[in-house]
């Protein structure tokens, strides 16, 4: 006889998923096949950036650089975009190492069929340099990351360790105008049992609209809306914003991945349901 509650842990939870809608179907599909009921909330936009130019004159001299810093699928997909925009392919990459950061990003490198030459073992950005692979005294890294908004520690301890770093927009992330209303309903029915977040990007723009929905909904409160649902992070600084804004936070993946967070959801259900 067929266990039904352990093929489908999570059976019965309605689960709302805070990324950009392009990210959303594997992070869905991993959800969705153990069992969950999940809705989308699109807390990012990713779009281009404002100007093409730095980019494209830094893959017009990319002879000039020892390594190349990937640290998100986004940024990956935005420079190759790019690159064979430009009449470029792989190959000039051939003077380059690539660095990447979490498997995910490895696996879209390897969609230009590249391997990266390190990743760091901990899927965070600060690893990286303190498990990197040669000296990073005088390395000239290029480093195509979100036009603002981003992290600044990864910049600062690359440049504290002697590297040269040049940091070129690769695309931008936004707030969305607007909740979906589907979501929102959802929210404001008491249907959600955990809502999910992937970086600190969304924990803001998901409080920044909320926020903004409740002023034409009284009596409602922020901290209402969260009272009988869990918050769900992908790791320590997301973590971190959740409970600056949120006060809370009730699961943590020990893997700073989409699975990592899915596995971190199964067991925390596991622990509640006991």
């Amino acid at each position: 006889m067929i266990n039904y509650k352990n093929s489908y842990p999570l059976a019965g939870e309605t689960i709302l998923i805070t990324r950009a809608p392009s990210a959303n179907n594997e992070f869905r599909q991993m959800l969705e096949t153990k069992g969950a009921t999940v809705l989308e909330f699109s807390a990012l936009v990713i779009k281009p950036p404002s100007s093409w130019q730095p980019l494209d004159n830094a893959i017009h001299n990319l002879s000039e650089f020892n390594w190349l810093i990937l640290t998100s699928a986004n940024g990956v997909e935005y420079f190759f975009e790019r690159l064979h925009h430009l009449g470029k392919d792989r190959n000039s990459l051939n003077n380059l190492k690539i660095a990447v950061v979490g498997n995910k990003t490895a696996q879209y490198l390897q969609k230009y069929q590249l391997k990266a030459d390190f990743i760091p073992p901990n899927f965070i950005a600060d690893s990286l340099v303190s498990h990197f692979p040669e000296s990073l005294s005088h390395q000239k890294i290029l480093f195509p990351r979100v036009e603002s908004g981003g992290r600044e520690i990864l910049v600062e301890q690359l440049t504290k360790q002697g590297a040269i770093i040049t940091e070129i927009p690769a695309y931008q992330s936004g707030c969305p105008d607007f909740i979906d209303e589907i979501s929102w309903n959802a929210l404001t029915n008491d249907i959600i049992s955990i809502i999910t977040f992937a970086s600190s990007k969304t924990v803001k723009n998901f409080y920044y609209l909320v926020n903004q929905a409740l002023i034409d909904h009284p009596p409602l409160t922020f901290n209402s809306l969260l009272q009988n649902l869990a918050i769900a992070s992908i790791g320590p600084q997301t973590t971190l914003t959740c409970q600056q804004l949120f006060h809370k936070v009730d699961i943590e993946a020990k893997e700073y991945t989409l699975e990592g967070l899915t596995n971190a959801i199964i067991n925390f259900q596991k622990i509640d349901h006991f």
